[in-house]
């Protein structure tokens, strides 16, 4: 792997190292019980399938709704052909778009959430980086495809370059699918001609679609909640043409040398923690500079499900070191 500088200071963090060795918190301890217990029975349960994709979202949708609103940040409704942003700002932050921006593309396995289940986290990202979070509420199953969903994504992407938003002070950041996303983005960018992002920010990122090529991994069978079943329908509706899906729509598979710095978190018992390994191994042939965090006793996609938690707040610290080191490097420089 290839070490990220950051001003004086190096991410060291190996793959298979783990960041918090420690003890963990009772609240991610209680989060992980209740993944355990309640959340992965319900998931390795549920048929999901483009009749009750809609259902499901709704149920989530609903849940998210209740939720406290973030404090400390404004927020600015945006409108694009067939989906919409919501741009998050620190309260009375006086930068413009043009100054940085954190691009954030939402988990949900390219069926659930939005808006308002990652309006948390994007506005913990906005208050710790002083910088917009767009939040993209990008199409999703059944009403198109993950190609499709790529392809707002990219459309945000451009709107932000149409709107002066400087490449070199942009970074895409996303949990789960959103992971995905990221770097899907990124590449699908950097073919279309586009500017790379400045950086790119996975969180227990889905990057590999071949799920079978998942079926030996160990963490299979200690993932808190995630089945592989669910993986398996969710590439079936999602990207699947004749039973076949295309290699190249796999990030891991894809033109990496292109790719701007990036950073990996995930836990250390995600049965995505494969896509991470997979993507660590191929960012450093292609001389990437990367880094790659496992986090102990931490659930799936946890800093988007609590960002509250102790052990979210830190990775989110950590996001917030990054991002601040892509956007602005010379002034990080001059202050280490």
């Amino acid at each position: 792997m290839v070490a990220i500088p950051i001003g004086a200071a190096v991410f060291e963090s190996d793959p298979g190292v783990v960041v918090n060795p420690d003890r963990r918190s009772v609240a991610s301890q209680a989060l992980l019980l209740a993944c355990r217990g309640v959340v992965g029975p319900v998931i390795r349960r549920y048929p999901i399938h483009p009749q009750t994709m809609p259902l499901a979202r709704q149920l989530v949708d609903g849940l998210a709704s209740v939720r406290r609103r973030p404090r400390g940040v404004e927020r600015e409704q945006v409108r694009l052909s067939g989906f919409r942003m919501e741009i998050i700002r620190p309260a009375g932050a006086g930068r413009a778009l043009r100054h940085g921006a954190v691009m954030y593309m939402h988990g949900g396995g390219f069926f659930l959430c939005g808006l308002d289940s990652h309006r948390p986290i994007a506005a913990s990202l906005a208050r710790r980086t002083g910088l917009p979070v767009v939040n993209v509420e990008y199409r999703q199953l059944p009403g198109t495809s993950i190609a499709g969903s790529i392809e707002d994504c990219l459309t945000a992407y451009r709107w932000l370059l149409r709107r002066g938003a400087d490449p070199a002070r942009i970074v895409f950041a996303g949990d789960s699918a959103g992971g995905y996303l990221t770097f899907a983005t990124a590449l699908r960018a950097i073919a279309a001609g586009l500017p790379a992002p400045a950086g790119l920010v996975g969180l227990s990122p889905l990057l590999d679609l071949d799920h079978k090529a998942k079926r030996g991994y160990v963490n299979v069978a200690r993932d808190a909640y995630i089945p592989m079943s669910a993986i398996r329908q969710m590439v079936r509706y999602g990207a699947e043409i004749d039973g076949r899906v295309d290699p190249m729509l796999s990030p891991v598979n894809g033109l990496l040398a292109g790719l701007p710095p990036a950073l990996l978190i995930v836990g250390e018992d995600e049965l995505l923690r494969y896509d991470c390994e997979v993507m660590s191994r191929r960012l450093t042939a292609a001389g990437v500079p990367h880094s790659l965090e496992l986090w102990r006793g931490q659930v799936h996609a946890f800093m988007s499900i609590m960002p509250n938690l102790p052990e979210s707040r830190a990775a989110l610290a950590r996001v917030a070191r990054f991002v601040r080191a892509r956007v602005e490097p010379e002034s990080m420089s001059r202050t280490a």
